[in-house]
């Protein structure tokens, strides 16, 4: 008779322990809900967006530059901007991604994403397919959907343009105006004057 009662009662304790840790799960998913929604409702706190940024001293390790949706004054040198939009103007502009006009002097530098327009004696950028120009002494990107006009001219992929003494692209859609064109994935690899890839 004890053991009858035992085991009913080691029955009833494991079924008690499986619905209790049934619940706890239930929760758990109920406040990952509940997190997801907060996010949603309070984004999470951004650094700040300023109408006018003047970058004369550099931003300590820790902190971060505010992004700049207006105008970017580069001079001496360019703070640490995630994003830029509207005009960037001095010596030396940098940022992740940017949209509009950077006319640095020495150096105009978008980390990933370009829509828009650099001119300056180097200018670089990782991608720039949505709309991108870049007039210099030596223009280089990853990607780019545009023109490139400057002494040496240097992409990855292309659809659009080359102008220079020197234009080179590992894969283009387009054409190259110079005296030495390269593509390196086009059936006429070297053509002086005028090459096109298709």
């Amino acid at each position: 008779m004890n053991m009858k009662k035992l085991l009913a009662f080691a029955m009833a304790a494991s079924l008690s322990v499986a619905v209790f840790a049934e619940e706890v799960d239930d929760d758990d998913d109920d406040a990952e809900i509940v997190e997801t929604e907060l996010e949603t409702l309070m984004p999470r706190k951004q650094v700040g967006i300023w109408p006018a940024y003047f970058a004369i001293a550099e931003i300590p390790a820790t902190g971060q530059a505010p992004d700049v949706i207006g105008l970017r004054v580069t001079i001496p040198f360019s703070t640490k901007q995630e994003s830029v939009t509207g005009f960037d103007i001095g010596l030396w502009g940098r940022t992740t991604y940017f949209e509009g006009f950077m006319l640095n002097l020495l150096r105009n530098d978008v980390k990933d994403e370009l829509s828009g327009v650099q001119v300056g004696l180097y200018n670089s950028a990782k991608q720039a397919d949505k709309l991108g120009a870049q007039v210099g002494l030596w223009n280089e990107a990853g990607s780019i959907h545009g023109v490139q006009c400057g002494l040496v001219n240097t992409v990855g992929q292309g659809e659009g343009v080359q102008i220079g003494i020197i234009n080179r692209a590992e894969e283009l859609y387009g054409v190259q105006i110079g005296i030495v064109n390269v593509i390196r994935d086009a059936e006429l690899q070297f053509c002086p004057v005028l090459n096109i890839g298709f």
